[in-house]
């Protein structure tokens, strides 16, 4: 490493390039570049005289993996776009990858990345849980009830589906599979001992449930022409004009889409469901009360 000859003391005190040497070893690891240690022949446990080298066959592409200059910068642009949690870290490493093949990219294009943020702090502890097959507990706040209530999971997927992030694992306690919204999870997320193996392909299945309950999920909602709402609803995905000035919107998460129609006051009337409808006025009537 540059540097170290011309900072190292012949027989004088060298232990802060010592210290320096290590963290740099943690750094260039970090980056998820393999080092293997290597003893002098015939010299077993001798320190002095280590040698440290990067394994071709651990870091390199294999052979039958070649990419182009606008597959690399595309490459590139996606691990650009994680800004944030253990997935920054894995698209750092990514990228000194990458930069490792001696491909040269569009680089304009990555002046353009987008930057995916993560504001739900559950994602990263569930994730490493997921890696590692380890059971965890959290509190989860469902709608309506007051106070959280601890849920004990074999974390199985994450997936994004409809711009939020959803938990899909196994009840400990049931076995049942439950599908967990992780901005609903409130606290500390807590990891515990390894979690029995559940091979499968976890991610498409929580998917496919998503959709399902996405199809079921129905309600017509008459909309002020012009407004707001019309505009925004009529841009969600799935969304019909089943009568003039009634849109027929699907949605995944009631409480969700309560939300958001109490927050576009009377531009919006629900015609249907039943709950959906007492579920934005309960929210309208709520407001009031809190601003008196």
């Amino acid at each position: 490493m540059r540097g170290y000859a011309q900072r190292y003391v012949p027989g004088g005190d060298n232990a802060n390039l010592e210290r320096q040497f290590e963290r740099d070893k943690d750094d260039i690891r970090e980056l998820g570049v393999p080092l293997e240690t290597i003893e002098p022949l015939g010299e077993p446990g001798d320190n002095h005289n280590l040698r440290y080298r990067i394994p071709k066959g651990a870091y390199e592409l294999p052979d039958d993996v070649r990419f182009d200059s606008d597959e690399i910068a595309l490459l590139g642009l996606a691990a650009m776009a994680w800004r944030e949690g253990s997935l920054n870290a894995e698209s750092r490493r990514a990228l000194v990858k990458l930069r490792a093949l001696g491909i040269s990219a569009d680089e304009p294009v990555l002046g353009y990345a987008p930057r995916l943020r993560l504001r739900d702090a559950a994602f990263e502890p569930l994730t490493q849980a997921i890696d590692r097959h380890q059971i965890v507990r959290f509190d989860y706040l469902k709608p309506g009830e007051e106070r959280a209530r601890t849920r004990e999971v074999i974390p199985l997927a994450l997936v994004q589906y409809d711009g939020r992030w959803h938990l899909s694992a196994e009840d400990l306690a049931t076995g049942e599979g439950k599908t967990f919204l992780l901005r609903r999870i409130v606290g500390k997320v807590t990891v515990g001992k390894a979690a029995p193996e559940r091979p499968g392909d976890h991610t498409a299945r929580a998917l496919a449930e998503l959709d399902e309950v996405w199809q079921r999920g129905v309600a017509d909602i008459e909309v002020r022409a012009g407004s707001d709402a019309a505009l925004r609803l009529a841009h969600r995905r799935g969304t019909e004009e089943v009568a003039p000035g009634i849109l027929r919107v699907h949605y995944v998460d009631l409480a969700i889409l309560a939300d958001e129609l109490a927050g576009f006051g009377p531009e919006v009337l629900v015609v249907s469901p039943s709950q959906l409808r007492a579920a934005v006025i309960e929210r309208l009537e709520r407001t009031v009360a809190d601003h008196g």
